[in-house]
């Protein structure tokens, strides 16, 4: 291999490391490192049909797949990769992800066969603080293995709720209701959506969307997130 001392000076001053573990990546590892990586713990929902995450919304709104790929556990390494993903500006971490997941989405029929990715949208006042949507670059790396387009600006989020933390389900379902709106209840007539989101937990969010997305006719409803509680 040629020596290049500039190339060496660089990598001296600003090392390529994991995010986790810090150790130094691979040339074909980005952000996190291979062994963090298979160190989370996956859920294989995606293999199963009548799965715990499609079971949680029999009942409360018609679903045709659902899957979490993660398992989410306090304290975990994930609960860390979450963390910096949603609060501290690392939106890559969510491509990331999501086209590590949709690797595996691919010999799924199922998801294979949706029209449409949906990221569940933050609210304006929230999307400004932040500056991005965390389900939305999750979205986009499952945008990039599916060969699927992703859709922003169809589901709104009109009413910026008070946060989830602490509330009963029914106290989730009373503060998430009417809280999304269809900009063109027309535009997804006939689709199978694909909705995104980072984290289930009580599902009360995704249920919201849902009831929306259901103000058009023939549509077909599908779930992914990246973890769940």
């Amino acid at each position: 291999m040629k020596f290049n001392p500039f190339i060496d000076f660089i990598d001296l001053m600003f090392p390529n490391l994991c995010i986790l573990c810090d150790r130094n990546l691979q040339k074909n590892e980005h952000l996190l490192c291979l062994s963090c990586l298979v160190d989370i713990p996956k859920t294989n929902y995606h293999l199963m049909v009548d799965n715990p995450i499609e079971k949680r919304f029999w009942g409360k709104v018609p679903v045709c797949r659902a899957t979490a790929y993660f398992f989410f556990q306090k304290g975990s390494s994930f609960q860390k990769l979450l963390h910096l993903l949603k609060y501290n500006g690392n939106k890559e971490i969510g491509e990331l992800m999501g086209k590590y997941a949709a690797v595996d989405l691919l010999d799924i029929p199922d998801f294979t066969s949706i029209d449409v990715i949906i990221p569940v949208p933050l609210h304006p006042k929230k999307f400004k603080s932040r500056g991005y949507n965390q389900s939305e670059w999750i979205g986009k790396g499952i945008s990039f293995i599916l060969n699927k387009p992703q859709d922003t600006s169809t589901l709104l989020r009109v009413r910026e709720n008070p946060s989830q933390t602490k509330k009963t389900v029914f106290e989730r379902f009373e503060n998430t209701e009417g809280i999304f709106q269809l900009s063109n209840k027309y535009l997804l007539e006939g689709k199978h959506i694909l909705l995104v989101d980072d984290v289930l937990t009580t599902g009360s969010t995704l249920e919201a969307c849902i009831r929306a997305l259901l103000e058009t006719k023939n549509i077909k409803i599908s779930i992914f997130t990246l973890a769940v509680a």
